[in-house]
């Protein structure tokens, strides 16, 4: 599917489980017909994972809330960014032991993306992915 227009998207979300159910429901209804099938499934993916590290591993931003958003690219591409109020430690993929019941969520995501990275201000922390 060839897109023309960008388009850019963005809600909140409370700091707490829901968040990703509620942020993958969003998600979906803003691109259900602007991108395909297989890309739709990967960003819900992304989403989820993102989302579930932030509430799991980092703090909120001010209001509790976790901001979601994504940029639907001139080229096709998507970015998915999800911003929270930071962790102590900066996210990177870690190898599970074979028998751990999480810690696979960042090699999901770079698995899925093109590219992903961290970015870090005064402010918080965001992690992006971007799907080609």
């Amino acid at each position: 599917m060839a897109t023309t227009v960008e388009r850019t998207w963005c809600v909140r979300v409370s700091h707490r489980p829901a968040a990703a159910r509620l942020a993958r429901g969003r998600l979906a209804g803003t691109l259900r017909g602007l991108v395909g099938r297989e890309r739709l499934s990967d960003a819900l993916s992304i989403v989820a994972e993102l989302v579930g590290n932030a509430v799991r591993h980092a703090m909120p931003l001010p209001g509790g809330v976790i901001r979601v958003g994504w940029h639907l690219l001139s080229t096709g591409g998507l970015l998915i960014r999800v911003t929270d109020g930071g962790s102590p430690t900066t996210p990177q993929i870690r190898p599970p032991s074979a028998d751990a019941v999480d810690g696979r969520g960042l090699a999901i995501v770079a698995a899925l993306a093109r590219r992903w990275g961290v970015e870090r201000d005064e402010l918080g922390q965001c992690v992006w992915a971007e799907l080609s």
